[in-house]
């Protein structure tokens, strides 16, 4: 898989499906599960999961950062 760029819903923001535009961009580095993402959101490495019914990925930068 090839790191690619998107507009993603971000945790720490507080955003939603309830606003219209997407909150901020990440950068999606690797797939690590049937819906589990690793991204990079600002030079900090979370989870992120993919919903397929608003294709929109949703960032967990709150609980989900990865600790090497």
């Amino acid at each position: 898989m090839r790191k690619f760029k998107i507009q993603a819903y971000i945790q720490s923001l507080n955003t939603g499906l309830i606003k219209s535009t997407y909150a901020d961009e990440i950068t999606v580095l690797k797939k690590v599960g049937d819906n589990d993402y690793i991204v990079d959101y600002k030079g900090v490495k979370c989870h992120a999961i993919y919903n397929c019914f608003v294709c929109s990925f949703f960032v967990d930068d709150v609980y989900g950062i990865v600790k090497k």
